[in-house]
């Protein structure tokens, strides 16, 4: 049986922390159990939480020398400092074979143990920055779902982290078994770990003379560059000063960005073909759509659909 200890702290993440739950520690009628879930903290006793209670929990760091895998959900505050105690019992489950698996801001601890040093993670797209801030050894790859290196993995926000925990007992006990847990929790299947976060798109800016609102209600017709240029009256070169000094981006991959997202809203909101929202973003083909679609977003207009359509 492979054990899972969840470590908490205060104050900890309900949501979270179900995710290993649902996936590690429910026993479902018919579905093998080869998971054991224990919870543990650093001080037993109440444990305050995001949802306003406090939960008993009654092992202590202890429980981490026999954990297969120790699971970190997210805790508040990410700033908090790690004690030397949760330090090291952390650094020795690693040392001695466990793996360590963090949802979310939980990667912020682990990240105060130093075993995230010179290689990638992630964490939810509103944190990434801070992430890299705080951390600059670590890789920070804002982008993605999770991040698995084998010994250690993170998450990006809350749902991801199921994801990467279905990942997991996919790579421990085969993709059926991990099907059939997906299918009682009523989940997607599989969703890659290079997939993105769909992190909102940023608001756009107005500084630029009206051109971001002109040109988005121009993406369905063959609008260039040059287009956007003569919008303003000046060179392209300007133009692309003024987006970089701007929006810390070049007017052709702002273009390209804005037509995916409006690819995106097309493919949640509506049921046109591929083809025809390739045509009405400006991006003229179903091919060319998907290409520039799994590029930017690392899945396809289909796959998108199926997750995220509103109807």
């Amino acid at each position: 049986m492979h054990r899972v200890v969840v470590l908490v702290q205060p104050v900890q993440s309900t949501f979270e922390l179900g995710c290993a739950v649902e996936v590690f520690g429910t026993v479902r009628a018919g579905i093998p159990q080869y998971y054991e879930l224990e919870v543990c903290t650093e001080t037993p006793g109440p444990v305050p939480t995001t949802a306003g209670y406090a939960m008993s929990v009654t092992r202590g760091l202890s429980a981490l020398a026999a954990a297969d895998t120790v699971l970190i959900p997210g805790w508040s505050s990410v700033e908090a400092p790690l004690s030397d105690r949760v330090r090291r019992a952390l650094r020795r489950a690693h040392a001695r074979g466990a793996r360590l698996v963090t949802i979310c801001s939980g990667v912020f601890a682990l990240a105060r143990t130093g075993l995230l040093d010179g290689r990638s993670a992630t964490t939810h797209w509103a944190r990434a920055a801070q992430l890299a801030a705080d951390f600059p050894q670590v890789r920070v790859e804002p982008d993605v779902l999770y991040v698995d290196h084998g010994d250690v993995a993170t998450s990006a926000g809350a749902g991801a982290g199921i994801d990467l925990c279905l990942h997991l007992v996919r790579q421990d006990h085969g993709a059926a078994h991990a099907a059939l847990i997906a299918r009682h929790m009523v989940m997607p299947l599989h969703r890659e770990g290079g997939q993105a976060q769909y992190a909102p798109p940023p608001p756009p800016a107005d500084a630029l003379d009206g051109l971001i609102e002109w040109a988005g209600t121009h993406l369905g017709t063959p609008l260039s560059v040059g287009d956007m240029a003569a919008y303003l009256n000046v060179s392209p070169r300007t133009l692309a000063r003024r987006f970089a000094d701007q929006l810390g981006t070049s007017p052709g991959m702002w273009l390209l960005s804005r037509r995916v997202t409006e690819a995106r809203t097309l493919l949640e909101e509506t049921d046109l073909p591929v083809e025809a929202i390739a045509a009405r973003v400006g991006l003229t083909s179903a091919v060319n759509l998907r290409r520039r679609f799994r590029a930017q977003v690392g899945t396809t207009p289909g796959a998108y659909r199926r997750a995220f359509q509103l109807s």
